[in-house]
């Protein structure tokens, strides 16, 4: 199934999708070019865009990047409105679940090339198959228990399964940030490149990976994806229920001390 252009890459606010002749998918996060902020409108983004993403059978590599030397650096928290309102956060909790089961039914391999901060959501670049990341790159959960809520949307599953659940448990109750060499020696990150090199060493991947046949490539992309995408399944509803009923007592404590 070929997917039209018009459909899906110019459609989307926070996302800058381009794809070479070969079929080499790059997919920017941004805010108007620079680093994203997260907003509602991109949660909403994303669950559309890794659908189409998914669905269409030109796209035959997919690179996930960010934009002005950062991945994702903060949340534009107000824009989510009233999150202890159980229809906003039903809809939270049903993009959060999607996002993740629509990268994983991405059926081509998947890299993330990280320069700089991917402090938030960075249980999208754990769904990639490899991740090339700066010397400079870091990695955070500055939207969860730093904030005073259950790391409930998949971070803990993706971490858990890429670099044990201790390591994961220990990197999420604590507030501060891992540098790529940390995360190279969990095996999180497969490559640590100087900085400003991360895209391009995820493009001569791309170029390798290429030589295999389509067949090869999809069905190992299936296979690999196959034991992490049980665990979203089973994992991620669940964890967002508890980190909604987090998020609201959240509020309810903050609208007391006012």
């Amino acid at each position: 199934m070929q997917t039209n252009l018009e459909n899906y890459f110019s459609a989307y606010r926070s996302l800058k999708l381009t794809r070479d002749d070969d079929g080499v998918l790059v997919v920017q996060f941004h805010s108007d070019g620079g680093p994203l902020t997260f907003t509602a409108e991109a949660h909403t983004e994303v669950v559309d865009a890794f659908y189409r993403i998914s669905q269409d059978r030109a796209n035959k590599i997919v690179i996930l990047t960010g934009a002005g030397g950062d991945f994702m650096t903060g949340v534009d928290w107000a824009s989510f409105k009233d999150v202890s309102d159980p229809d906003v956060w039903s809809q939270i909790h049903d993009e959060g679940v999607q996002v993740l089961e629509n990268i994983a039914n991405i059926r081509v391999p998947v890299i993330a090339a990280i320069e700089g901060r991917a402090h938030i959501h960075s249980e999208y670049i754990l769904l990639s198959n490899v991740i090339v990341a700066a010397e400079g790159a870091s990695f955070h959960d500055m939207g969860h228990f730093a904030a005073g809520v259950v790391p409930g949307d998949g971070i803990f599953t993706t971490w858990s399964y890429r670099a044990g659940a201790g390591r994961a448990e220990a990197f999420l109750l604590n507030a501060q940030p891992i540098r790529a060499a940390v995360a190279h020696e969990w095996g999180v990150v497969a490559e640590v490149v100087p900085d400003g090199q991360a895209l391009g060493r995820a493009q001569e991947l791309a170029r390798q990976y290429l030589k295999a046949p389509e067949v090869a490539r999809r069905n190992t992309r299936v296979h690999f994806i196959w034991p992490l995408k049980q665990r979203i399944v089973q994992e991620v509803g669940y964890g967002l229920s508890l980190e909604g009923a987090s998020a609201a007592a959240l509020v309810k404590a903050m609208q007391a001390n006012r």
